[in-house]
């Protein structure tokens, strides 16, 4: 089980000495000063800062400034996995319900970072710690998980901060609020198949949803899975670009124009996908559901308003960032063998495309 690990308070002065520069040089590089430092004796500086592990006095500014209450107490913090997030309605609506509870509970978001900020120290430094925060979301960041150093920084902040909890995902040892990608991806297939539709193809996020995708043709008796169309798209953009692959063939021999026949019917991951090949099926007057159905993953609020308006795996979006929120205000977001790990269900809304 990660703790967090007191240490001897290192100061200033020990970055300069470590680093063999001047205390005011290490000033100007800790607090961002527009006074120009050598690029090699900043590198010098960032080493020692994280070789010592050096962390801002918080404590003693807020009792200079009086301000000492409004420390770590009630501040969460937040890791993005990258600034796309705010540009996605699915995670607008989990940071939706993060805000909300914090208001709820009395509580303030201290920060909104992405992951990539963090691989600064003196960032890191200045936010990740005891003294900054009591509580810590880690939002969609498996996303961006991608080294041995990202998961690293993973491991800096478990021995920095108690209280974390993955939003969207899991990790070993730390609690967690999360839908489970495979079973709503299998239920979406399976309402498929109760429809009669057989000829089934998966267009989405290359993660648990392509397991719940073949799942459903298991269950269904379909034991030969290598035939099995299967797409990788993540947004609009690339769902669209998906069903044109699809819709156009993408083989040698294909003639100018000729179009090859599409799916009975299509399981998105998302929504944001499903709107893609929805906007492609209409430029090609593809009859929705007559010609191909649409299944997708999410139920964001554009999906009720779409043409034709999209069937949809509802997943508690809000409720995840408020229960993520709720675990760090009740101190239930332990690590270890004792992480709560809490699993949404996901329901079915049927609307026109299916």
């Amino acid at each position: 089980m990660h703790t967090v690990v007191q240490k001897q308070k290192i100061t200033q002065k020990d970055i300069a000495r470590y680093a063999g520069v001047t205390r005011s040089l290490v000033s100007y590089v800790i607090n961002g000063s527009d006074r120009t430092v050598a690029p090699e004796t900043r590198k010098k500086i960032l080493r020692a800062i994280e070789d010592l592990d050096y962390r801002p006095n918080k404590f003693a500014q807020a009792l200079m400034r009086g301000d000492a209450g409004t420390l770590a107490y009630k501040q969460i913090g937040i890791v993005l996995c990258r600034d796309d997030v705010f540009l996605r309605p699915y995670y607008a609506e989990i940071l939706a319900g993060i805000h909300s509870a914090a208001h709820a509970f009395s509580h303030h978001i201290r920060f909104i970072r992405f992951f990539n900020e963090l691989k600064d120290p003196v960032l890191f430094n200045q936010l990740i710690h005891t003294e900054e925060i009591c509580g810590l979301l880690l939002v969609a960041t498996d996303q961006c998980l991608e080294t041995a150093e990202d998961w690293q920084i993973i491991e800096r902040i478990r021995e920095r901060i108690g209280q974390i909890v993955c939003v969207e995902w899991r990790a070993e040892g730390l609690s967690s609020v999360y839908f489970d990608r495979q079973a709503a991806a299998c239920k979406a297939v399976n309402y498929l198949f109760d429809k009669g539709y057989t000829d089934i193809v998966y267009i989405g996020e290359s993660d648990e949803r392509v397991s719940g995708f073949k799942q459903a043709f298991l269950e269904h008796g379909v034991n030969d899975l290598s035939k099995l169309f299967i797409d990788s798209a993540r947004d609009m953009p690339s769902g669209y670009e998906a069903i044109r692959r699809l819709h156009e063939g993408q083989s040698p021999g294909k003639l100018p124009g000729q179009l090859f026949r599409l799916p009975q019917a299509i399981c998105a991951g998302s929504d944001e996908v499903a709107i893609g090949i929805l906007l492609y099926l209409n430029e090609h007057t593809v009859k929705i559901p007559g010609d191909v159905a649409i299944i997708s993953i999410d139920n964001i609020e554009m999906a009720e308003y779409t043409y034709p308006p999209l069937t949809t795996m509802n997943v508690q979006k809000r409720a995840m960032g408020y229960q993520a929120v709720e675990m760090i205000v009740n101190n239930t977001a332990v690590q270890g063998e004792k992480a709560l790990n809490l699993s949404f269900q996901t329901t079915i809304v049927i609307r026109k495309s299916s």
